[in-house]
Formats: structure tokens, sequence, C-alpha cells
């Protein structure tokens, strides 16, 4: 079996509807049953792919998301979100990026961003009278912020396979963010002249000192969290398992919100989707060996660099790639795979490692928001209880805002190298 008929059946087994793990270790195996290649090499490459220790950070984020949700602190932050910039006009879309960005400081995951607030921020703009396509497309468009802004998964990964230091990945990812989250209350803002909204509560100090003082023990998460790893206090997995330890606190102790059966349910769901990510991550490391042991990093470096010598054409056209790849592969997959690929490309281009996992992260981010993938639009269809082309088209809009930040933090590196090199190098 060739190269060529090797992704022909990886994507002949994603159309029809085989789950991506299955799909790439099924055709990692047929590739490898068709050659010389013992077959036990399948089993050898997916336990090397997930012995890993900064994996570990893997569960318990996933887990610290899914106590936070279920401890009621999302709730607190929403409230203190809408103290402090509800009063603008198109106010609870402007709750939406921040209440996003304050959460994206814990959990690190879109999905759970997504499914967690989401749910809340959703019904509040219904209630006030926000059209359910706005409410949707915002609420879809700013979850994309949880794995830009530190602690993320996707960085998690991608600095495993990429051996890059998570610390400077986390460090790059900050100022992006908040660009993100910027270009989002722009178009918020637009859309608020645009159709007249209004704003949603007046200003009031004693209001905001209030849910502060509620949502305060609430916010020292992402403190902990990103301030730990970025003075050195611990590493970004010691920081994952005392953001799982600090919601459990919070929730059991402080609020008393966190019964023993919720944690015993939420463990649950965090195994089952720890188990999927790290079958995918498994799955997609014995297909990336397959590939650099066969050399594809080196003729799709020599084909992209052959396209045009200007550098900047070669970083749009990786963009193009990431995208459009973003659309039928889930994010963990795509990492695993498109790393030994591009990197090197990257690389001979002058491009830092950590630079290049922020824009690939970025890229895969959009991905969540475009079909025929779309994990986030999928979360908020149920959430919202809309057609998922209803949730498609609300998020459109919001689409503009986010390749403009993608494309200006591809050809401005300082915008994600400069807190790295400061605290790093």
């Amino acid at each position: 079996m060739t190269i060529t008929l090797l992704f022909v059946l990886l994507f002949v087994l994603i159309l029809v509807g085989v789950p991506v793990a299955i799909a790439l270790a099924g055709a990692s195996l047929a590739f490898i049953l068709s050659g010389t290649v013992p077959p036990m090499v399948v089993a050898h490459r997916m336990v090397n792919g997930v012995d890993s220790f900064p994996l570990l950070a893997v569960p318990f984020f996933i887990l610290a998301g899914n106590l936070m949700n279920t401890a009621g602190i999302t709730e607190r932050i929403f409230n203190f979100a809408l103290a402090l910039v509800g009063w603008m006009r198109g106010g609870l879309g402007h709750v939406n990026v921040g209440a996003s960005v304050i959460f994206a400081g814990m959990s690190g995951a879109a999905v759970a961003d997504a499914g967690g607030l989401g749910a809340i921020e959703i019904k509040a703009m219904r209630d006030a009278g926000y059209k359910t396509d706005f409410a949707v497309g915002i609420t879809a468009a700013s979850s994309t912020i949880g794995p830009i802004i530190p602690p993320s998964l996707p960085m998690v990964i991608y600095g495993v396979v990429a051996s890059a230091s998570i610390g400077q990945l986390f460090a790059a990812g900050f100022i992006p963010g908040i660009v993100m989250a910027v270009a989002l209350m722009l178009m918020v803002a637009y859309f608020a002249r645009r159709d007249g909204f209004k704003r949603d509560q007046p200003f009031a100090i004693r209001i905001l000192a209030l849910s502060f003082k509620r949502a305060f023990l609430s916010l020292l998460t992402p403190v902990i969290i990103v301030g730990g790893i970025l003075t050195g206090a611990f590493t970004p997995t010691e920081a994952a398992v005392a953001a799982c330890a600090y919601a459990i606190f919070l929730g059991a102790v402080v609020y008393r919100t966190l019964t023993l059966r919720r944690l015993i349910r939420v463990s649950y769901d965090t195994i089952e989707t720890t188990a999927v990510v790290l079958l995918v991550v498994g799955a997609a490391s014995i297909f990336a060996w397959i590939l650099t042991s066969n050399r594809v990093p080196e003729m799709a470096a020599s084909l992209l660099l052959g396209a045009s010598d200007n550098p900047w054409v070669i970083l749009l056209l990786i963009n193009l790639v990431l995208l459009v790849v973003g659309c039928f592969m889930e994010t963990v997959a795509a990492i695993t795979i498109l790393v030994p690929v591009l990197l090197p490309v990257a690389v001979q281009l002058g491009v830092d490692p950590v630079h290049f996992g922020v824009i690939m992260v970025l890229n895969l981010m959009l991905g969540l928001l475009t079909p025929p993938v779309g994990m986030v639009l999928y979360v908020l269809s149920r959430v919202a209880n809309i057609p998922f082309e209803r949730a498609l088209s609300g998020t459109a809009p919001f689409l503009i805002p986010l390749v403009l930040v993608l494309l200006l933090v591809t050809f401005v590196p300082g915008i994600t190298m400069w807190l790295p090199t400061l605290i790093y190098r």
C-alpha cells in the first residue's frame, strides 16, 4: 500500500462515519499489514504515543473544567462579567466574551466552555430578547478563546508532539487570546449599533463589588494556574492537579455545591472524555510514525517550499491546509499527524516552534466552528435546541474577526513571542 492509498482509506473511513481514532488505527494497521513491518508495531506505537508525563495534564484539566461547571463556579463568573460589562450596548454579547476569557484560564477546552458557560449565556440572552442565532454565534466564537489563553489542552498535545516548552506555549497564547476577545467585542459593538441593541443593565459599583466578592475565590483559579506555571512554582501537569484540588475545595468546602454523587458523575464523565482523547492520541501516533518513516514530512516540505520562495505565501498556504484539515479532523488527531509534517517547513522559514504552535491551535479552533466536524456547533445546537444549520449561520459572521486575528498572529510574530521571550529567554 502506498501513502496515497493510506490517506484515501483514512478519509473514506471518516466519511462513512467510523470514529476518528478507529479510522486512524485501522488505516495504519492496513498499511503495516501490506508491508513487512510486524503488526505488533501498532500496539507498540500506541503505547509510546500516550506514555508521556506532560499528557497527564489532559485528564486533570478536563476534570477541573467539569468540576467548575458542576460546582456553580461558571455561574459566578458569568454574573461578575455581567456586572463588569453588561452596561454596554449589546451588553450580554460582551459578557459572553468576557466570561469566556475568565473561564479560559481554568479549563483550556473550547467544548467545556461551550457546554458549561454556553447553557447559562444562551438562556440569559434569550430571556433578554436577543435572537437565538446571535446568542449561539457569539457563544461559539468566544469558546475558541479557551484553548488559546492558558491553560490549553491542545497546547499540551502540541508541546508533547513537537517537543516544545509547554510553559512557553502557554505564555505565547495569552496575548493572542486577548486580541481575539477584543476583536469579538468589536464585532458585538458593530451588531449592537446596526441592530439597535440596548444596554442590559446600568453600571453600579455596588453590584460590581458584590459580584466580585461572590466570585473572588473562583477568579483566583486562573491566577493560581497561570501564575504558578509562569513563576515556575509548578509544571503544567502539576498546575492541572492544583486546579482540580482547588475546584474540589471550592465546590465541596466553600460553596457546598459539590456532593459526593456529583463528584462521582463528574469523574465518570472525565474518564470517558480522557479515554477518547488518549485513544485518538495513540492512534494518531501510529499514523504519524508511518508518515515520518516514509519521509512524508520531507516531501511535504519540498512541495511547499517549491511552491514559492516567499515565506509569507508559504505561511498562507500552511494556514489554508490547517483550516481545511480542521473542517474534517478532530483537533488532537490533526495536531498529532500534522506537526511532524508542517513543523519542519515552518522551522525552515524561520518560524519559532512556539509561534507555530499558536498558529496551528488557532487554525484548528476555527475548525470547531465549521462543518462537517464543528464540535462546538453540535454542542450549542443541542444546548439551544436549534438545527445545526441555524447554529452555523449564526456563527458565520464571527468567523471574520477570528480569521483576521489568525492572519495578524501569523504575520506579526511579536504578538505571540513577546511574552515568552520576556519570561523565559
